[in-house]
């Protein structure tokens, strides 16, 4: 199948919480390229460690499938990836963390 236009899109935004919590799902007939990620400490106070994977479809978040494995974070810290990660349909970003407090935003591109 080939892809002829990659759409940049947000992926995902949101506060991260203490339960993995699904950030993005590749759609049917897809495939997304994540570009950059980004993890904000907003507390001033604590530092807070955090966790994302990008499960394959049909998985779950565990050991196989981990990409950041419980960053620390200081407070007010920021954290930037940025790359080329290949993701297929069903394919999910999930995260977690060990305190609220840190918020996350997920860019890249859809190909249809």
């Amino acid at each position: 199948m080939a892809y002829d236009a990659i759409t940049p899109v947000k992926m995902g935004q949101g506060s991260i919480g203490t339960s993995a919590t699904t950030r993005y799902t590749v759609p049917a007939l897809t495939r997304a390229i994540v570009t950059s990620i980004s993890i904000c400490n907003t507390s001033t106070t604590a530092s807070i460690n955090v966790s994302v994977y990008v499960v394959p479809s049909g998985g779950s978040p565990g050991a196989t499938n981990i990409l950041l494995s419980n960053i620390a974070l200081p407070p007010n810290g920021v954290f930037d990836m940025t790359g080329a990660l290949v993701m297929n349909p069903g394919d999910f970003i999930s995260d977690i963390s060990s305190a609220a407090g840190c918020t996350i935003t997920i860019t890249g591109g859809e190909a249809l």
